[in-house]
């Protein structure tokens, strides 16, 4: 359940924009009559009425997640913040400017805060993230701390160069396709191949 409340946004996003690319007459009429005023020129053209659109939905998305937790009382990761302002900066430039290429550099831009993120902690203050997060639920020797760190920095490094390599040598509509199956099957795979990694270190209370 929770995977799929995490996956809410990226999901709804490819849903709004393939409707969109479906009836691009309608959507275009759609946005400029309900978002014209968010819009340089107040008129959204068929062409780039599904992404836009898109992006608004995600926006929305991202922030009914935010407000959904608050009012549940439960806590609310500091990636989830960082989400939200980015899609809200990059989206907000992509739906006013009508390009596509703001929202298309939001998931590398997260991808690399967070990569940046474990890198700070680990060589400036000497705190590894993932042993702060997981420590107390695994035991695990401080080198394997270290590898496991470095993995996921490697990992976000290369999910951030792969997104622009699709971004810009592909289609919109095969970015959208592999923002929803291909990142999210990737993320997967590298899960459970940390996981074969994992098992190798752990105790067996641990497993």
């Amino acid at each position: 359940m929770k995977l799929l409340f995490d996956l809410l946004p990226i999901i709804l996003f490819f849903v709004a924009f393939k409707f969109g690319e479906a009836n691009p007459d309608a959507a275009a009429a759609f946005a400029t009559q309900h978002f014209g005023a968010l819009v340089k020129g107040g008129i959204v053209g068929a062409g780039e009425a599904p992404v836009l659109l898109a992006t608004l939905v995600v926006i929305a998305a991202t922030l009914a997640q935010i407000v959904v937790l608050l009012a549940l009382r439960r806590k609310v990761d500091t990636m989830l913040w960082v989400s939200l302002a980015l899609v809200t900066l990059l989206g907000g430039a992509t739906v006013w400017f009508h390009s596509e290429t703001f929202i298309k550099w939001k998931p590398s831009v997260l991808y690399w805060v967070m990569g940046t993120a474990l890198w700070i902690s680990q060589a400036v203050f000497g705190r590894n993230l993932l042993q702060s997060l997981m420590g107390a639920q695994i035991t695990l020797p401080p080198a394997a701390w270290r590898t496991l760190n470095f993995m996921w920095i490697a990992f976000f490094a290369f999910m951030g160069l792969l997104n622009l390599y699709v971004a810009y040598a592909f289609s919109t509509d095969t970015w959208v396709n592999f923002k929803l199956f291909g990142g999210v099957g990737l993320m997967i795979a590298f899960t459970l191949a940390q996981g074969v990694y994992l098992s190798r270190h752990l105790k067996p209370g641990d497993e």
